[in-house]
């Protein structure tokens, strides 16, 4: 192998563009440090890093591949020895995953994406469907989620303490908990396999670079972490400890319009919530595995997981009632309204919405919201394995997770008088684009003497509200039991065959807390305590300037707001409990045989599965609550073929069968009843889930062609087609009316006098899960990993990784609709990442892009709603250097930008690039640490 001069390997990283502070510091650390060994021979996984500190420099000597590039060849070495279509992400080093987060590893494998909340990676897609359509494993078992539905949340699961992810695409009759378009298993070290005692701490710091948009909000943050492996007793005993605890901010800008209504046949925005938001995301997250091996056959092994998971917001915004505020009836055209009024001859319409105008007699409410989204989660599980000489094997494992989760949602709202023609009103100037709308305005919404507690719209009716609370109190949990035997096979066509048996008691419920936030003091205008102001939030970025902050939740705990409980009975009709007991059958037969050079390896299998589920909830009857149990029992049946021709010439043909089951949303299987006014519309819609449900069924094949270079890199087109032959969809029914009578309503609207102020029909429309044949989805993956190296010696060092991916939906969302995209599907998925490392330096950056998709994002109290998300590059970047002599030895030190660009997440109406719903930005991140093993 032949190494680059010093002056070509300046030439070469004068290129890296990762930025002037990026390159200065690499450079820096180049031209101090010790220059460690060339690094060839990859790494095994699961097996300590050596070190080459007794190692002498000689061409036939090989030293072990640390960092980036260990990570890439077991990666490859895990998709190549495996007989399902896998993908992997393995740990740098101990503690050390390649990204700052498992969400961001995971999306840049491919045909898989993610979605970005608050700015960060969160959910993940696989092969163009939602996070609702996989699940996620952690160490073979299945897990509790943070959300409403079973997809897990990431960013629960600190990636300090993650050493191997696995994401199967194709199914195997062994795997419990599989989904439809994909399995993701979290695994952690075992550590007597790992055979080494290690101990490795890090910390890195966070600089959000849009500052502090919100008072008593954070600029900087912090991660540490720490990792213990230990072997005891003759190696009869290992133990694997690791721990994060991450304190980092995140700040939003945000745009959001109600939507837009249609005046004289032109779009006009409807309304607008826009906010700053600021984020305090708090997370300690602990694992620890305990195995015990008395003897070569047996082991049993005890694995726990806990995370304490704070998402604290602070969201500060005016709301706008634009051209949606027409009252008593009449049109915001109309100069007699009481609402707000535009006067379209003085406005400018661009293909068909107005992009220029003015609104008068408008009432604004400045908010000042609390969102605290918490998390507990636990997860446990003991496994009992033997394998006996005689080729018998068999497996015991139990295991537990419960997730506790509280969401509230306080709303604060200020303004200018109590109720519509008290206060003062602003004129409010717009101008839409492509980025949302910007604004001009006459009133000064940070002045304390114009400003007051109140609710200056009366969207509590009759109640004085100045706010609302709404507390979500979430309880999930999963207990499983596994048994399992295997005989292995001497020659033959068959290599073992094993069967085994399940069972899975999944519970959970909903239980909502609302009450109304008043003025404590019985007063319907309240100036705010000097001593709660805070320093005003600006939005200049939307043209509205400064307005009132303060801090909601001080202000209730200080006796300035009281709650008043909502006993109204839509509030307990929400509440719901799902329970589903799951028994699993399967059966799988190995194979390994030799057809001719070549090898033929694969499984065979058939998996049952007895689902029985039912939900417990109310349904308001005759202005009363009634308790309603309702449910079904039936089987799946499941078989799978997994077939890898495997050439002498590392060219490996895979080939893949299956039916597929994925069950539905547990929000999805609730009796409760939500509803609300569509503005729009100016009805009631309302919605309810469907006890009855099946899950989503479909017919899998698989075709891969994939050519290897021993464990280093690989090239491979994978081929997928899933024919849906059970589809759960929403489905709006007008004509089957229902009587939303008896139940009340928020924002001031009522039923019971016709023609008068805010009055809807108390006949209204309401959607409903249920199951249709759904159609078809198919499509292309291309990836590859490879090492410059391999090819050209003088570019020992380079190389890239990734993939594209192209899928096409022809899946039916109605039984009467075309074929439309399903949520989260984008029709191109691509990722890329070039990369130096060697000498101890390291370089890369990292691209992935998504075209449009359905993005589903949290509305009030966390429901979902969803939305046409436009495409969106992520570009990210890290360097840094690992020490190997001397007594820096085992010190890594790592820059990181994330968002290079930063990518806005925006929403539209559909082909109406003027007609934007959510523009987010999150701004730039950057990160500096360190991990330091020994």
């Amino acid at each position: 192998m032949t190494d680059f001069s010093r002056a070509a390997t300046a030439r070469f990283r004068a290129h890296l563009t990762f930025g002037a502070s990026l390159g200065a510091l690499g450079a820096a650390m180049v031209l101090t440090a010790t220059p460690a060994l060339a690094q060839t021979t990859p790494a095994p996984a699961q097996t300590p890093a050596q070190t080459t500190d007794d190692q002498t420099a000689t061409d036939d000597q090989d030293i072990v591949v640390t960092g980036f590039r260990a990570s890439l060849e077991s990666a490859v070495a895990e998709k190549k020895n495996r007989d399902q279509i896998v993908e992997s992400v393995s740990s740098e080093d101990i503690g050390k995953l390649p990204d700052a987060s498992i969400a961001e590893s995971i999306a840049r494998l491919p045909g898989l994406t993610s979605q970005r909340v608050s700015g960060r990676s969160n959910v993940i897609s696989i092969r163009g469907f939602s996070p609702d359509f996989s699940t996620t494993l952690l160490n073979g078992r299945e897990q509790t989620s943070t959300g409403d539905n079973r997809a897990v949340e990431y960013d629960q699961y600190p990636s300090e303490v993650v050493n191997q992810v696995l994401v199967y695409k194709t199914p195997m009759a062994s795997i419990v908990g599989q989904g439809l378009s994909g399995t993701v298993d979290l695994r952690t070290i075992r550590p007597i396999e790992y055979g080494k005692r290690v101990i490795s701490i890090g910390a890195r710091g966070v600089d959000a670079d849009l500052g502090k948009l919100n008072s008593g909000s954070k600029q900087y943050g912090y991660r540490v972490n720490g990792t213990y492996v230990d072997q005891f007793a003759d190696g009869k005993i290992g133990v694997a400890l690791a721990a994060s605890y991450t304190d980092e901010p995140y700040q939003i800008q945000e745009f959001n319009s109600w939507g837009y209504n249609t005046i004289n046949g032109n779009a006009l925005i409807g309304g607008s919530k826009s906010y700053v938001t600021s984020t305090d995301l708090k997370r300690f997250g602990v694992t620890g595995t305990v195995e015990f091996k008395p003897v070569d056959n047996f082991t049993s092994t005890f694995d726990g997981f806990y995370s304490d998971f704070k998402d604290d917001q602070i969201k500060r915004g005016i709301e706008l009632p634009l051209a949606y505020d027409g009252q008593d009836n009449k049109s915001v055209t109309d100069p007699t309204n009481n609402g707000a009024r535009f006067n379209p001859a003085t406005a400018t319409a661009t293909n068909g919405t107005y992009t220029n105008g003015t609104f008068t007699n408008v009432e604004g409410v400045v908010r000042n919201d609390a969102f605290q989204r918490h998390a507990k989660l636990y997860s446990f599980g003991w496994n009992n394995k033997w394998e006996g000489d005689d080729g018998w094997n068999a497996m015991v494992d139990v295991s537990h997770s419960r997730t506790d989760r509280n969401e509230l949602v306080l709303e604060s709202y200020s303004g200018t008088g109590f109720r519509r023609g008290v206060g003062a009103t602003d004129t409010i100037g717009f101008t839409t684009s492509e980025t949302g709308s910007f604004y001009s305005h006459q009133l000064d919404y940070s002045d304390p003497n114009l400003i007051g507690l109140t609710d200056p719209l009366g969207w509590g009716g009759s109640n004085i509200q100045a706010g609302y609370y709404n507390n979500r109190i979430v309880k999930d949990r999963i207990w499983q039991y596994r048994v399992e035997v295997e005989k292995e096979m001497d020659g033959g066509f068959l290599s073992s065959i094993k069967a085994g048996w399940n069972y899975t008691n999944h519970d959970k419920s909903l239980t909502p807390d609302e009450a109304l936030l008043q003025i404590a003091d019985g007063s319907v205008f309240k100036a705010i305590p000097s001593n709660y102001l805070l320093k005003p939030t600006q939005q200049a970025y939307l043209g509205l300037g400064p307005i009132v902050s303060y801090d909601p939740l001080a202000l209730l705990d200080g006796g300035i707001y009281k709650l008043t409980p909502n006993t109204s009975l839509d509030v307990p009709a929400k509440a719901y409990q799902v329970h589903e007991d799951l028994m699993t059958l399967y059966a799988q037969a190995n194979i390994k045989t030799q057809l001719g050079a070549s090898e033929l390896t694969g499984n065979i299998g058939l998996q049952a599965i007895n689902t029985s589920q039912h939900t417990d909830g109310y349904y308001v009857v005759n202005n009363a609550l009634v308790a309603n149990r309702k449910g079904a029992d039936y089987w799946d049946v499941m078989p799978s073929l997994n077939l890898s021709l495997r050439f002498p010439s590392d060219f490996v043909i895979r080939a893949g069968l299956a039916r597929e089951v994925m069950r539905p949303r547990m929000d999805d299987m609730r009796l409760a009843v939500a509803y609300g006014v569509d503005q729009q519309r100016q009805l009631i819609a309302g919605s309810s889930g469907n006890p009855y449900l099946r899950p989503f069924r479909a017919n899998a094949a698989d075709l891969s062609f994939e050519k290897y270079f021993g464990n280093k890199g690989y090239l491979a087109a994978q081929f997928f087609y899933k024919k849906l032959v059970s589809y759960v969809i929403d489905q709006s029914i007008p004509e089957t009316a229902y009587d939303y009578s008896g139940l009340p309503l928020s924002g001031g609207y009522q039923t019971t006098n016709p023609g008068g102020p805010l009055y809807v029909s108390p006949i209204g429309v309401i959607t409903t899960p249920y199951n249709i044949s759904g159609g078809e989805l198919y499509g292309v993956e291309l990836a590859g990993t490879l090492p410059f190296g391999e090819i050209v010696s003088a570019l020992d060092g380079f190389g890239v990784t990734g993939g594209a991916s192209y899928t096409e939906s022809k899946i039916r969302t109605s039984p009467t609709s075309d074929p439309s995209d399903i949520p989260g599907y984008s029709k191109w998925v691509a990722n890329g990442t070039g990369y130096f490392e060697k000498w101890g330096f390291s370089a890369r950056g990292s691209v992935r892009y998504r075209s449009s998709f359905i993005g589903e994002l949290s509305g009030f109290g966390a429901n979902r709603v969803q939305r046409r998300a436009l495409p969106e590059t992520i570009i990210d970047a890290q360097i840094g250097y690992d020490f190997s002599r001397g007594f820096l030895n085992g010190l890594s030190v790592y820059i990181q930008a994330q968002n290079l660009t930063n990518e806005r997440f925006a929403t539209q109406n559909p082909g109406q690039p003027l007609q934007i719903i959510d523009y987010q930005t999150y701004g730039r991140r950057y990160l500096a640490g360190f991990t330091f093993k020994f």
